[in-house]
């Protein structure tokens, strides 16, 4: 791609800063595999949990949105503090189904083996499934080959997991073992629910990254403002306990 064609492309984008959360720095805009376009940083945060007292942080995570996101999500969402967004559920639940792009990059702050991670993921993908009536062979079979995507992988810290999301419904699986980002992914599954449920577990209503959550609040809030710049401050993520 010429330096023309990314100097256009970047300024389509929103103007937006990149996010630090611990010592993984989310630049602010990105070129994913399975894609041929850039896209924007909406958030970044933390996963982590509380065990004998302390919060230990085991992933930093960011979310990235195609541009077009922010036109779609005006639609419902214009005008609408951070607070408001980040109590709402359908806010998430748009930017999870909404007919554009995502890109989201989960790298590790502790070691992670390809197992303990696809593992856990298909265990909330298939409860939730369970739960409300949508777990079918399509999605049995989806599940299976996702474990075997993982299967084989390990991820010291500073390593990355990517998944590309289209509306579409395809899920573009790629790793990292630092910053950069491949050009192709090493899978690709055709499983709408899948995909979704990907990005569900981690900004949805069980989600496992509150400051992430946060933080795709805060920056969208901003981009939404109207007769504003449309600029998002830089921040650093502060993990969450919960």
């Amino acid at each position: 791609m010429s330096a023309e064609k990314v100097s256009e492309k970047l300024s389509a984008l929103p103007s937006v800063t990149q996010v630090q959360v611990e010592s993984c720095v989310f630049p602010p805009a990105i070129n994913p595999p399975g894609s041929a376009k850039t896209f924007f940083l909406g958030g970044a945060g933390v996963r982590g949990m509380e065990i004998e007292g302390r919060f230990i942080k085991f992933t930093a995570i960011g979310v990235y949105l195609e541009d077009n996101a922010v036109q779609s999500l005006a639609v419902k969402w214009n005008g609408k503090t951070a607070d408001e967004l980040t109590d709402s559920l359908d806010f998430f639940g748009d930017i999870v189904t909404g007919p554009f792009e995502k890109f989201t990059k989960v790298t590790t702050i502790l070691p992670l083996t390809g197992k303990q991670y696809s593992e856990k993921v298909a265990e909330n993908c298939v409860a939730y499934w369970k739960k409300v009536e949508k777990y079918t062979d399509a999605e049995s079979a989806a599940i299976e080959k996702f474990l075997q995507v993982f299967s084989d992988e390990n991820f010291p810290p500073g390593s990355s997991i990517l998944f590309t999301q289209s509306p579409e419904g395809s899920l573009t699986i790629s790793f990292s073992k630092d910053d950069s980002i491949p050009e192709h992914g090493k899978a690709v599954i055709e499983n709408k629910q899948l995909s979704e449920a990907v990005l569900e577990s981690i900004i949805g209503r069980h989600g496992v990254s509150p400051s992430a959550k946060q933080s795709l609040a805060a920056r969208i809030s901003d981009l939404l403002k109207p007769n504003e710049p449309k600029e998002v401050a830089a921040a650093t993520a502060k993990p969450q306990e919960n």
